[in-house]
């Protein structure tokens, strides 16, 4: 495990928590004295069945926002790693791997930029971007261009399907800049 310092014309500097020498990031993510890997490994799921006398039935929850499993499932719907994100974000890696961990709880500052980062907005981000199924397609099919494809959608292969519905998401994930 390492601690990200600063980053030196484009090249990430780090200190090995283990030898605490300062170095570049090596290609192969060890350290350069003693080896150790500078990421810290990500734990492997285990699956652990809970007790049933002391959760509460499901949708009897506590009001909790499972905001971990939101910030992952939002970071994987967007195709990024850890490390992609906590780019975007200019934190660690490890940041990021500690909020999905629930070792970290992010500031509000951190719940901003990962929103920014992940292209959606604070509230959407404490939600999960769970939207109802429903409501999200009527209001999709209320919008005049998606109105007027309609009509063609069943015309194309799965791959055309595939690509045009990716442009489309994109253009509703994407904020709308401003002439």
């Amino acid at each position: 495990m390492a601690t990200t310092l600063a980053p030196v014309d484009s090249r990430e500097v780090v200190r090995c928590d283990h030898c605490l020498l300062v170095q570049f990031r090596t290609t192969n993510d060890l350290c350069r004295r003693c080896h150790a890997s500078l990421d810290e490994e990500e734990p492997e799921p285990v699956a652990v069945l809970p007790m049933p006398a002391i959760l509460p039935p499901p949708g009897h929850g506590r009001g909790h926002l499972n905001l971990a499993s939101s910030i992952r499932s939002l970071r994987l719907r967007s195709g990024l790693s850890q490390r992609q994100l906590a780019t975007r974000m200019s934190v660690p890696r490890t940041y990021v791997s500690k909020i999905e961990n629930e070792k970290a709880t992010p500031t509000l500052s951190s719940l901003e930029r990962l929103a920014r980062a992940l292209e959606v907005t604070v509230p959407d981000l404490l939600s999960g971007g769970e939207r109802n199924r429903q409501e999200e397609i009527r209001e999709l099919t209320q919008d005049p261009f998606i109105a007027e494809m309609m009509p063609f959608m069943s015309k194309l292969n799965g791959m055309q399907l595939s690509s045009v519905l990716a442009q489309v998401r994109d253009l509703t994930l994407r904020p709308r800049r401003s002439a």
